[in-house]
C-alpha cells in the first residue's frame, strides 16, 4: 500500500489549507484513514480521523470547528480540510490508513499501517 499526500505550505493565521491523500496499491480498502501533526520532541498527535464502514469521525479537542476529514471514494482519496489556521497549528501533518481495526473510528496513530510522507503546515504571519 503506497500512501501519496499533497497539500500543506505556508498560512498566515486565518486562513485555509486542504491537504489531500491518496492511498493505492492494497487488495482490501482500509478500514481507517487518519490525519495526525507531530512538532519536535512531541508525539505524534491525531487531528482528524474517519471509519471507512460507518462514515464516524474523530477531530482532536484543538480543531474541532476549524478541520474536516472527507473521502472521495471514486478517486481513493481523503482530505483535511483546514480552516482559520492558528500558528499552534504548525506541523508535519501525516495521513495514514488502518487495516486494524474493522468498526469504529481509530484515533491512534498505534493503530495505523500504511503512513505518507509527511507534509510541513505552517501557520505564520
Amino acid at each position: 500500500v503506497q500512501v501519496v499526500q499533497s497539500g500543506g505550505g505556508l498560512v498566515q493565521p486565518g486562513g485555509s489549507l486542504r491537504l489531500s491523500c491518496v492511498a493505492s496499491g492494497w487488495i482490501a480498502p482500509p478500514y481507517n484513514y487518519g490525519w495526525f501533526r507531530q512538532v519536535p520532541g512531541k508525539e505524534r498527535e491525531g487531528v482528524s480521523c474517519l471509519s471507512v464502514k460507518d462514515e464516524r469521525t474523530f477531530y482532536t479537542d484543538s480543531v474541532k470547528g476549524r478541520f474536516t476529514i472527507s473521502r472521495d471514494n471514486a478517486k481513493n482519496t481523503v482530505y483535511l480540510e483546514m480552516n482559520n489556521l492558528k500558528p499552534e497549528d504548525t506541523a508535519v501533518y501525516y495521513c495514514a490508513v488502518g487495516y486494524t481495526i474493522p468498526g469504529g473510528v481509530v484515533s491512534s496513530a498505534n493503530e495505523y499501517d500504511y503512513w505518507g510522507q509527511g507534509t510541513q503546515v505552517t501557520v505564520s504571519s
